[in-house]
């Protein structure tokens, strides 16, 4: 058995963060970070367009305020404002640390930070690294982690959740190099393991973003709350479905359907391109619908519209989003300085996760915690984001909520010693679940059932929802799941075998698809991401509260938790 002080599943932005201040408050903590990718390979290493902070280096007008408002505003209200006020409260100070832990942000002439236009935000407010900010960011943490001597087991899959008697005392690990098991106990184990994106077709998420931690918490007996409210990013590239960041259209790129029209003026005309995103995808999925969107040929009906830099200009495009040019190139064979980019939207994000305190301890219920089980960063809903996100508060609510969750593990773990587990048990348990899938005599593919997972979730809840398109697409699911038990594994070898690895996502996947769907079948109004066609209205009355979905006995049960409201009333959301 492996001992540590505290375990962080999870390598990108929110864990590595949170284990560079448990390090800085604590250097004689043993800290340990687990990622089933290297760490800079972390999915936050491809977030593009910037990390906001009312900085003011641009606009003087700007306030913490603003901020919030537009946060909130943007999530439909359904943000927990408490959150919220943290999130751009600390919002200046976490990006001065990070350029003094050696961010290369861009820069104004004078020197200051640069910050640029985001979708929601009514103030420039978006601090950037040209169209790499992720990278620049996690690269910069990775390395301190290094300094300050943070163990780092990269390559690993976490299995489980040891969850004993309400409190989390370790995870079993499998290597993937050679298969290797390990239990690994500690005083505090914290969740930064990310979204979710493959759970549906197209996406601009990376293939490690399976939503496993999420469903190990649910496996555990513990809620996912408000999962029903899926990101669609309006920009993803046709038809790889990878991201053209956002902030392209904050630096000035046009949205056009097939009659060259600047569609947006219907949709959003004091925002047009830079309205939230959950307006702009809906908008976009509408063109396409009522048939201007393009073909590949420019003629009428087709499954895409275009996003137009072309005005911009050969110099600001290299200069500002030199990564949009490149993907565009490279995937699409699309010159972005002399043709318009295909577009539509792809899923992105996931603003619901494993429910957590504004100190990121884990949610049992609506009113009680889990002893040492932390969580931050996408996996996570403090619910900053409610039920639609605003560009550049992903990374900063990674920063923001890793530190603090840091701080609160630093002072959790002191004086407390290590649990008490039944190594023997937890390992033979995970022994025998891998020789299960590696035995049994199935003959469907697991990247077959897989596919059919991604396409059942993208056609029943999409960026358009209805009860009889979710009822049919969970009968599916439930059919789809009981063919999991079909699927056949050629590798049965223990050196690098990415079935074993591929098996495990998708009942991850499956696990996670259908928490979504049931929690989307219940909402019935529209609010933020989540749109029903068949209740088109918001609904506060009966809805103005998170959801909570528990995994149980392999069937989804729902709970409900209030929204803190402290600044700012709901009200009509309109731009």
């Amino acid at each position: 058995m492996l001992d540590h002080d505290v375990v962080i599943v999870g390598g990108g932005l929110a864990g590595c963060r949170a284990a560079l201040e448990i390090a800085r408050r604590s250097p004689q903590a043993n800290v340990a970070l687990i990622a089933k990718t290297h760490p800079i390979r972390s999915h936050s290493v491809a977030a593009q367009g910037g990390i906001a902070a009312t900085l003011k280096n641009v606009d003087d007008q700007d306030s913490w305020e603003a901020h919030a408002f537009d946060t909130v505003k943007g999530s439909d209200y359904l943000a927990d404002q408490d959150a919220v006020a943290i999130l751009t409260q600390e919002a200046p100070d976490v990006v001065i640390d990070l350029e003094h832990l050696g961010v290369l942000f861009s820069r104004l002439p004078d020197g200051r930070i640069a910050q640029r236009a985001f979708g929601g935000h009514s103030h420039n407010r978006t601090c950037y690294a040209a169209d790499k900010t992720g990278h620049a960011i996690l690269h910069e943490l990775y390395c301190n982690l290094i300094r300050y001597g943070v163990t780092l087991y990269d390559e690993w899959y976490v299995l489980r959740l040891i969850l004993e008697d309400n409190q989390a005392k370790g995870v079993v690990v499998y290597h993937i190099l050679d298969g290797t098991l390990e239990v690994i106990r500690a005083k505090a184990v914290m969740f930064a393991t990310g979204g979710y994106g493959r759970v549906f077709n197209t996406t601009s998420n990376d293939f490690a973003s399976t939503g496993d931690g999420l469903a190990m918490a649910a496996l555990a007996g513990l809620p996912l709350e408000d999962m029903e409210f899926v990101q669609f990013h309006p920009t993803g590239l046709y038809p790889a479905g990878v991201l053209i960041s956002e902030a392209v259209r904050g630096e000035g790129a046009y949205l056009v359907n097939v009659e060259g029209d600047r569609f947006m003026a219907n949709y959003a005309p004091s925002r047009m391109e830079l309205a939230p995103r959950d307006i702009t995808s809906r908008a976009i999925t509408t063109e396409i619908r009522q048939g201007r969107g393009v073909h590949l040929d420019g003629s009428a009906g087709g499954p895409f519209v275009h996003l137009d830099l072309r005005h911009m200009g050969r110099e600001k495009i290299m200069s500002r989003v030199p990564f949009c040019w490149e993907e565009s190139h490279r995937l699409a064979g699309v010159d972005a300085i002399y043709e318009p980019i295909p577009v539509r939207p792809t899923i992105h994000y996931s603003m619901g996760g494993i429910p957590v305190t504004v100190n990121g301890q884990v949610r049992r219920s609506a009113t009680a915690q889990v002893e040492s089980f932390f969580a931050a960063g996408e996996a996570a809903c403090v619910s900053v984001h409610g039920a639609n996100r605003l560009g550049s508060n992903s990374l900063l609510e990674c920063v923001v909520y890793g530190r603090r969750t840091g701080a609160a593990i630093a002072e959790y773990v002191a004086g407390r010693s290590l649990p008490e587990i039944n190594e023997k048990f937890y390992l033979e348990s995970a022994k025998q679940d891998i020789q299960t899938l590696l035995d049994q005599p199935g003959t469907l593919r697991i990247g077959a059932l897989r596919q059919q997972v991604q396409d059942c979730m993208t056609q029943y809840c999409g960026v358009y929802r209805s009860e009889a398109l979710i009822l049919e697409g969970l009968a599916q699911l439930q059919d789809l799941k009981e063919r999991y038990q079909t699927i056949r594994l050629d590798d049965k070898g223990t050196q690098w075998n990415t079935e074993i690895l591929e098996a495990l996502e998708l009942r991850s996947l499956m696990i996670v698809g259908e928490i979504i769907m049931t929690s989307a079948l219940n909402r019935k109004e529209s609010r933020g991401a989540h749109c029903r066609e068949d209740y088109p209205d918001r609904d506060d009355a009966a809805f103005l509260q998170h959801t909570l979905a528990y995994f149980t006995a392999g069937q989804v049960q729902l709970d409900h938790l209030p929204v803190t409201i402290t600044q700012f009333e709901p009200k009509e959301r309109k731009y």
